[in-house]
């Protein structure tokens, strides 16, 4: 069998999930851009301190606390490929709010928090529908090639996002850079709009109480022993990460003293490790085992992550300038990077394999609830410390956090599974997953 003639972007069966994969990508694109460019907009427009950045951060997550539980259930309830539309429209409606509210002169950090909520609720809805909705447009063996696929889109976007988005700011300023994120949401939906795939209408008859439904996803994920100690390791590291994101483009803005197009190309050069990752996941996959991959592939990320507070020290000692802290960021984001997709992609696939279709929805968005809830908390708190203790000090804090996190995978029978433990098929993991040593969640993006 040729592989590439094969491959899911050749097959003539591959249809579907290309153009789910092309309006993906786009998508993908422009959060990665308003990622940057709207915390840009409270910086450099606004004015916003460390505490401030923290609630927005917050509230750019806070959806996934506030609504995590009961989004799969809805998802579940309606058709994934209207989930997927209406997701990008009400990002591209939300977004362009900002700089139209720039140009009218009632920009304000409280309208620029309210449009981070609304976004992260569409963000919310969107993540849960297309993981749920992959497994219908490709059969079960190419559920690998097709996360990888995604997943090389998400880190080629992380690449590019940041970069253009500090450029566009650096260049139109963050309002009109806020702009062009919403255009692309909007192209998004319409190429995503071209999904031919007819998907059968949820049973009315077959529905229970929304909290019993909501119940039987949850209860796939606590009750899964290994799957427990992922949970625990993912919400951690987005615990300590999130205190991390909330300050980094302050940081690098005030401490470090970068420019918007110096933050966003240490950003996306950075992220060119996330990109190595999902080109390489497979491979390693394959050749260390499931399992242990995602056992050990968030330790190098955390040792590379003291390379961002350590900047500061260099910086004040005069052994680097302003090119080498944007040096220093980029390394540390490329060794995380490779880390955190080697993670997602292996547990990401496993967790769509084991889980029945009707619950996909309800497991997806359990497992985001437990593991994104913690962090508009983790923002929070990053802000406050930050306000109180320093920047620096915070940060050190946050990477201590992230370095406790892998132990629950770390010292579970992951560690000492190979690749064979992974070839016992889905059903293995349905009787009896401690005995498997094999097995998932996303960092946030770690």
């Amino acid at each position: 069998m040729d592989p590439v003639r094969d491959s899911l972007l050749r097959a003539t069966d591959g249809r579907d999930f290309r153009r789910l994969w092309a309006g993906d990508s786009v998508s993908q694109g422009a959060t990665q851009v308003g990622d940057l460019v709207v915390p840009l907009l409270a910086v450099t427009v606004l004015a916003a301190s460390p505490l401030q950045m923290g609630v927005l951060t917050a509230a750019q997550s806070a959806a996934f606390l506030l609504l995590g539980l009961p989004a799969g259930a809805w998802v579940d309830r309606w058709s994934k490929r209207r989930v997927l539309l209406l997701g990008n429209v009400v990002r591209a409606v939300a977004l362009a709010v900002l700089p139209l509210a720039w140009w009218a002169g009632v920009l304000s950090l409280p309208l620029v928090v309210a449009v981070a909520f609304v976004v992260g609720v569409a963000t919310l809805f969107f993540d849960v529908a297309y993981q749920s909705y992959l497994p219908a447009l490709v059969r079960s063996e190419r559920l690998g090639e097709g996360n990888a696929l995604l997943q090389v889109s998400a880190s080629v976007a992380q690449v590019g996002g940041p970069a253009v988005g500090g450029w566009l700011a650096r260049l139109l300023g963050a309002p009109l850079a806020v702009a062009v994120s919403a255009v692309a949401f909007a192209a998004s939906s319409g190429l995503l709009s071209r999904i031919s795939h007819g998907e059968p209408p949820p049973d009315r008859g077959a529905r229970r109480p929304l909290r019993t439904e909501v119940a039987e996803g949850l209860s796939l994920v606590v009750r899964q022993p290994l799957l427990r100690r992922i949970v625990a390791t993912t919400a951690l590291s987005n615990f300590g990460g999130s205190a991390t994101s909330a300050l980094l483009v302050l940081y690098a803005v005030r401490r470090l003293g970068l420019s918007e197009g110096q933050v966003g190309t240490a950003l996306g050069v950075g992220a060119a490790g996330g990109l190595l990752g999902a080109l390489t996941v497979q491979a390693v996959v394959r050749r260390v085992g499931e399992g242990r991959t995602i056992a050990l592939a968030l330790l190098p990320g955390v040792a590379a992550g003291a390379l961002v507070p350590l900047a500061a020290l260099f910086v004040d000692s005069g052994a680097i300038d302003d090119g080498g802290a944007v040096a220093l960021l980029a390394a540390s984001g490329a060794v995380l990077g490779v880390s955190v997709v080697l993670y997602n992609v292996a547990q990401v696939t496993y967790r769509q394999r084991l889980t029945p279709a009707p619950l996909l929805g309800r497991m997806n968005a359990s497992v985001r609830f437990l593991v994104w809830g913690t962090m508009p908390v983790g923002a929070l708190l990053g802000g406050v410390l930050g306000e109180h203790l320093g920047l620096v000090p915070t940060l050190w804090t946050a990477l201590a956090v992230e370095a406790v996190a892998v132990l629950p995978v770390l010292l579970s029978p992951l560690v000492r599974s190979g690749p064979d433990a992974d070839r016992t098929g889905p059903d293995a993991d349905r009787t009896g997953p401690e005995a498997r040593s094999s097995p998932p969640a996303p960092p946030a993006q770690p």
